[in-house]
This record gives C-alpha cells, sequence and structure tokens, in this order.
C-alpha cells in the first residue's frame, strides 16, 4: 500500500467514525474529510488500481475502505 492509499484509508476510517458522532456537539467537519479525499484521490499515481479509483469517484467510501484492506468489496453480507 502506498503512503497516498494508508492517508485515504485512515481518512475513510475517520470519515466513518465523524459520521457515527454527526449527532453530537460540536459537529464533526465532514465537509474538511470529503475535502481531504478528493485531494487524496487526485494526487494518485498512474497505475492505481482501477477498482479503487472507480470506488473513490463515485464516493462508494465503504467499498474503497474494503478494498485498501484487502477484503471484496462487491460480496456483500453474504460470503456464499
Amino acid at each position: 500500500m502506498t503512503k497516498t492509499e494508508q492517508a485515504i484509508l485512515d481518512t475513510l476510517i475517520e470519515l466513518e467514525e465523524a459520521v457515527g458522532r454527526v449527532q453530537a456537539e460540536p459537529k464533526p467537519d465532514l465537509m474538511a474529510i470529503f475535502g481531504r479525499l478528493d485531494a487524496l484521490t487526485a494526487s494518485l499515481p498512474r497505475g492505481t488500481s482501477p477498482d479503487l479509483l472507480h470506488y473513490l469517484h463515485k464516493k462508494s467510501y465503504q467499498k474503497a475502505r474494503l478494498f485498501l484492506q484487502g477484503q471484496d468489496p462487491e460480496q456483500g453480507d453474504c460470503p456464499h
């Protein structure tokens, strides 16, 4: 995993945690997190997995996280 991919994974995890706190005060700044994800996505080098790029460009952040964690994002809840 590249440094940029690790930064994306860390930011995706941060996003999930922030969404869980959306009802709390102070409210998390989700727009800042989305902005970082967009900037990190734009900085990915040529040769980056087309699947990862697809997930990130389509804002399928859970699938992108699963992909970066070595899981199959297309598997769904049922492993069979």
